[in-house]
């Protein structure tokens, strides 16, 4: 075990708010969201993940989408061991696929060592009504809550509840609060007491370079400049090949860009893009709520990697 892995695993005794190690310029990050499975990336894996590993990404969670993107994911998990890992689920573009077959394969995903995190499936805002929105994210929750008291006890991914009808998916999450494993909610991007609402009911939040694009006056990021978000609740997702963290937009404080490192913003601008992210970009996301945490990086980078250790149960 490297001096860093080591690190990790001294935390658990430690108390976060006090923890502070001299690993200057050394960050070790999980990745929690991040689509490998996209064709963008079927031509360079290897130095995909090869650049993430340079920059401290040393394990990636997949989403699974559909159901032959489920089985890529699990394919890429054999290939990479130790290195990669799935969320068993579909895309909410990919929903209607839901079916008895699904079902079949969905079971015996979870079941597979590799699959670390279920993936809520819910449904597509573009096209469904609210109330069928609604009734199938009732039915969703329903499965993951009989998969828990069935002994099944994986954690449950949550993505974009702000952008659909935020209020109604709370209550509903609200009314299943006892039942419910561990829940990260990535890409999180609501107001200030929405955001409270989360953290009450014990939900991570999973933060991307998405946050790059918020203004002062957003509720997640004065909620950070206050530390009002426990870091012990933190996590970080790259999402690519989406949620490029674009830092020439004008909306990065000064205080922000000044602490953005050579060797993150050379693997952002040499091998990100808005066309393609990499997960190596998640060292500048990380830099980026670092700053406005007005912490140092590195231990950001140790605590939430405690946190994603620790979420999905796997080891450094």
């Amino acid at each position: 075990m490297n001096t860093l892995s080591q690190n990790v695993y001294d935390l658990i005794s430690k108390d976060f708010s006090n923890l502070t190690l001299d690993i200057n310029g050394h960050y070790l990050l999980i990745d929690t969201g991040a689509n490998l499975i996209n064709r963008k990336f079927s031509r360079d894996l290897e130095s995909i993940l090869k650049r993430a590993e340079d920059v401290g990404v040393k394990k990636l969670i997949i989403p699974g989408t559909s159901i032959n993107g489920n089985k890529e994911a699990l394919r890429l998990t054999h290939l990479y061991p130790d290195q990669l890992y799935l969320i068993a689920g579909l895309h909410p573009d990919d929903v209607k696929q839901w079916s008895e077959r699904f079902e079949t394969l969905f079971k015996a995903l979870i079941e597979n060592s590799e699959c670390v995190a279920i993936g809520i499936f819910r449904t597509n805002s573009n096209f469904d009504s609210k109330e069928t929105q609604c009734d199938l994210f009732r039915k969703q929750i329903e499965i993951v809550c009989d998969l828990k008291q069935a002994g099944n006890n994986k954690p449950l991914i949550l993505n974009d509840l702000e952008d659909l009808i935020g209020e109604e998916f709370l209550k509903i999450l609200k009314e299943n609060k006892n039942r419910l494993p561990n829940v990260l909610l990535n890409r999180c991007n609501g107001t200030s007491e929405q955001i409270r609402q989360y953290l009450e009911l014990g939900f991570y939040l999973g933060l991307s370079g998405f946050i790059s694009r918020m203004t002062p006056e957003n509720g997640l990021i004065q909620l950070l400049e206050q530390r009002k978000i426990p870091l012990d609740r933190l996590m970080f997702e790259s999402n690519c090949p989406f949620s490029w963290p674009n830092i020439r937009k004008l909306k990065l404080p000064s205080k922000v860009l000044e602490t953005l490192t050579p060797k993150s913003l050379s693997y952002l601008e040499r091998y990100s893009s808005y066309q393609r992210n990499e997960p190596s970009s998640l060292a500048v996301t990380l830099e980026i709520v670092s700053a406005y945490l007005q912490m140092k990086p590195e231990d950001v980078s140790l605590k939430t990697t405690f946190n994603a250790l620790k979420f999905f149960g796997i080891s450094c």
